[in-house]
């Protein structure tokens, strides 16, 4: 599947914006409308999510594909990679302490994730995960932030299901570019 999307996103020299864990797909529309001047690449693990029918247009620039992340993140890395924008929305936040090695920042491929760089932001009702990934990415001499947010438009069906069910929504963002030294 790497392979296949390098072959796509070769036809035309554009930014890149990644969307991990992209369940159906929305949030991959809306950032390939948003940014049309860039590729928005889409990585969800369900085929039953990625080809669930969604209504609206084909993005020329959008690019859906059914992988493992732990795996895509490593090749994005050896391909030398780099993310303009770089998105985790609602992840599954595996709640039990012993699945922190499951949460992306306590996965081995954590560093990879760094690596790629770009505008980092994750979104969750769950504020505990985001303070746990803050203290991640402190740990590699990042800074972020998190904040409450209520969005102008929902990404995600999570991110409306959980605003609509009152729940509070945050936002972490940070700035992944750096220049090794």
């Amino acid at each position: 599947m790497f392979e296949q999307v390098i072959g796509r996103i070769a036809t035309e020299s554009k930014p890149l914006i990644f969307d991990a864990c992209c369940g159906v797909g929305d949030s991959s529309r809306h950032l390939a409308r948003t940014y049309p001047e860039h590729w928005v690449i889409g990585v969800d693990k369900s085929e039953s999510r990625l080809t669930r029918e969604r209504q609206g247009v084909a993005f020329e620039n959008l690019v859906l594909a059914r992988a493992d992340l732990n795996d895509f993140y490593r090749l994005a890395v050896m391909a030398g990679w780099r993310f303009d924008r770089h998105y985790i929305l609602y992840p599954n936040p595996w709640p039990k302490s012993a699945h922190l090695g499951r949460r992306w920042h306590g996965a081995p491929v954590f560093p990879s994730i760094i690596e790629l760089g770009g505008q980092l932001e994750l979104r969750s009702n769950w504020k505990l995960y985001l303070e746990e990934f803050s203290i991640a990415l402190e740990t590699m001499n990042h800074e972020c932030h998190i904040e409450p947010f209520v969005p102008e438009t929902y990404l995600t069906p999570f991110e409306k299901k959980y605003h609509n069910s009152g729940q509070a929504l945050w936002r972490l963002k940070a700035d992944m570019n750096w220049e090794a030294s």
